[in-house]
């Protein structure tokens, strides 16, 4: 049993990588913690932007908090709102080197593991109602082949394979405004809307047991 007599959910981000001084995925977490959503206190943790480490820093947390949600935040520069992620695929391909000089090409996530794993969080009332309260939000079908993806699939794989009463997901989020200054044309979001658009969809991931239908998809 959990020292933690309180519910709690755990949501994460990354450090800084790709050359970047900051990384939006962990100047919002750290905003989050200590806060309460729908009765369940929120616990956060800044996990290394690297491939196999990353994982091991996250099902620490999870082992140390046993939160009933996990939503884990990352970087995706280019991306003008919250992406909420339906699938990671077991596979790294990495464009660039993760922080520790890793980069590894067509490698599995998990060694004869699933070729995918879905979110196990209600991602379209997530999206719901991020849209209804105005935050530029939508479903994303690819969480890319980097490290956020592997973190994804190292979620969903350690949840299913240790039988936990706990959902889990990935949610990609833009720039930081002082980063787009830094990236001429790229889309960006501040952090008090941030901030307002992860408490929205924790609160529905919290609430809401079963999923609505709801038109998301894309044609390509």
């Amino acid at each position: 049993m959990s020292s933690y007599s309180k519910p709690c959910v755990l949501v994460t981000g990354f450090t800084p990588f790709g050359g970047e001084s900051i990384n939006p995925s962990w100047q919002l977490a750290q905003l989050l913690e200590g806060e309460t959503v729908e009765g369940h206190l929120i616990h956060t943790k800044e996990l290394p932007c690297e491939f196999d480490k990353s994982i091991e820093s996250l099902t620490q947390a999870i082992d140390k908090y046993h939160p009933s949600i996990v939503i884990c935040l990352g970087q995706a520069g280019g991306r003008c709102d919250i992406s909420i992620e339906r699938v990671a695929i077991n596979i790294n391909d990495a464009r660039i080197a993760d922080n520790a000089g890793n980069q590894p090409i067509d490698i599995p996530v998990v060694t004869h593991g699933p070729d995918a794993y879905f979110a196990s969080l209600p991602i379209k009332s997530m999206l719901s109602s991020a849209l209804q309260a105005g935050i530029p939000a939508s479903i994303s079908n690819t969480a890319g082949t980097y490290v956020c993806n592997h973190v994804m699939y190292g979620l969903l794989h350690y949840l299913s394979t240790h039988d936990l009463a706990c959902r889990g997901g990935f949610v990609h989020i833009p720039y930081l405004p002082s980063q787009a200054a830094h990236h001429p044309g790229a889309p960006s979001m501040d952090i008090d809307t941030l901030v307002k658009g992860i408490k929205i969809l924790l609160t529905s991931a919290i609430t809401q047991k079963q999923d609505i239908k709801l038109v998301a998809g894309t044609t390509h």
